[in-house]
Order: structure tokens, then sequence, then C-alpha cells
């Protein structure tokens, strides 16, 4: 947990920039305004044009308070979903990074309907007829990273973490004692080795070294050698296909009984 919330682990931004040329962000949700903290535009992975959808943190107290500490309002989630449709429109595979504690729980948030947004946004990329690759590549936290994650593939790095609760959260619930913190991050199963034997991910992109903070350029390799092979493999797949692969993998999620005769 301390090192998928590393300061100085790469954010979406930094893997936008080694992984993308001619990125153009885009902005707004055409409704009430931008949100910072959820960044996303249009590029070329190699020779492929994509749209690329992250949540983005900020490192020092500035940019922290301009990227809302990485937790979206619901504008941000219906900016991320006004570019999921327009790149289904021009059949671009859609790619996204998570990386929150979880949505914004303010009062401003609830008011616009944050619940709402993140249903929405399960909704409509659950029938998106592009490729849809999903990345955790820090803090995958509750709803607010499951509103960018309805995907057909889903990978994290090595040292990221993807939960329905902090465990200071989940602590303070079951212990009544936010110090039972490591207990609760054990008894919740949120790293990749355990999402992947629960089958809730497809697979895990290694760090180098002490984690991807210290190589970002070859955390980044690392990850641009499984998106080109997840788009190579999606990218054979009809809208058809796409759709039905995506709402079987997700029925299959958290199924662990079968029925007998």
């Amino acid at each position: 947990m301390q090192l998928a919330r590393h300061p100085k682990r790469p954010h979406s931004l930094d893997y936008v920039q080694r992984l993308l040329t001619g990125f153009d962000e885009l902005h707004g949700d055409r409704a009430f305004g931008d949100d910072h903290s959820i960044i996303g535009g249009v590029g070329w992975f190699e020779d492929q044009p994509v749209m690329v959808i992250g949540q983005q943190k900020g490192r020092d107290t500035k940019q922290k308070l301009f990227r809302n500490f990485g937790m979206p309002k619901p504008e941000g989630y219906r900016k991320a979903m006004r570019l999921m449709e327009l790149a289904a429109k021009f059949s671009r595979p859609v790619i996204t990074f998570l990386d929150t504690p979880g949505a914004y729980p303010g009062v401003d948030a609830e008011e616009r309907g944050q619940a709402e947004a993140i249903a929405q946004n399960l909704r409509e990329m659950s029938r998106l007829g592009v490729p849809v690759i999903a990345v955790v590549i820090g803090e995958g936290g509750s709803g607010g990273a499951l509103g960018l994650g309805v995907a057909n593939r889903i990978y994290m790095l090595e040292n990221a973490v993807y939960s329905v609760i902090s465990p200071e959260s989940c602590a303070a619930i079951i212990y009544r004692d936010s110090g039972q913190a490591p207990a609760a991050a054990a008894a919740l199963k949120m790293t990749a080795p355990d999402l992947l034997e629960l089958g809730l991910i497809d697979g895990i992109i290694p760090e180098p070294g002490e984690g991807a903070h210290s190589d970002p350029d070859k955390a980044a390799e690392a990850l641009r050698t499984t998106l080109r092979a997840a788009l190579a493999e999606l990218s054979s797949m009809t809208p058809r296909q796409l759709i039905d692969g995506r709402y079987e993998k997700f029925r299959r999620m958290g199924s662990f009984f079968t029925e007998r005769a």
C-alpha cells in the first residue's frame, strides 16, 4: 500500500508522455465544467490511434489541490464518458489508467449526482463496441476506480492495489481502530497476486527495482509491452465479440460456486 501511494510514483500523465505521441488533451463534460483529477485525450500508441483516460494525482501541495488529490467529481466521470463515446464513434481503442483513493465524497459532488455519474459509466462502458483496456497504476480505490474499470482486459502494476475500501477505513469499521490497517489490508486481498488468483484481473505488469518510482522509464516500457499485446489481441475482435466478452468477464466475477445436477 505504501508503494502504491509513494509520492514519486509515476502518475497517468507520466505514462502518457512516455507511451504516446501526438497526445492532445480534451477538456470538459459539456454540462458543468472540467475536472482536473481526470485527464483524457487522443494520441498515437506506436502506429495506432487511441483514446487514453486516466485519474491524475498531484505531487506538491499546489498540484494536489489542482487535481483534488486524484478524487474525481461527477463532471470528471461525465468527461470520461464523453471521450469514450467519441472513441467508439471513430473506432479507437480506449485505455484507462486507474489511480485514485476513491471518488470525491463532498457535498457538491453528491449534489451533482456522483453515484449516478459512476453508474452511467459502468453501464455505458459495458456497451462500448471498441477494445477497452484498464490498468491499475497505483491506488485503485472503490467505485471511484471502477468508474473507469469496466474493460475487456484489466491489468495491474506489480505494486498497485485495487480494493472496495482503503485499509484505514476498513480497519475503522471492522476493528474500530484505523491503526489496524495492516491487518485489514491483508484481509482485503487487494494486491495484484491476490486479485490475479481470484480472477479479477488478467495480468500483472512487473515493476523495476524497488518500484515504478525507481525507474519510471523502465516501468513505462513494461506497460508498453502489455498494451501492445492486448491491443493486438482485441483489435481482431468484432464489436459484438468485445461487448459479449466484457459482459461475460464481469458476470464471472465473485462466482465461486457451481450447481450440482
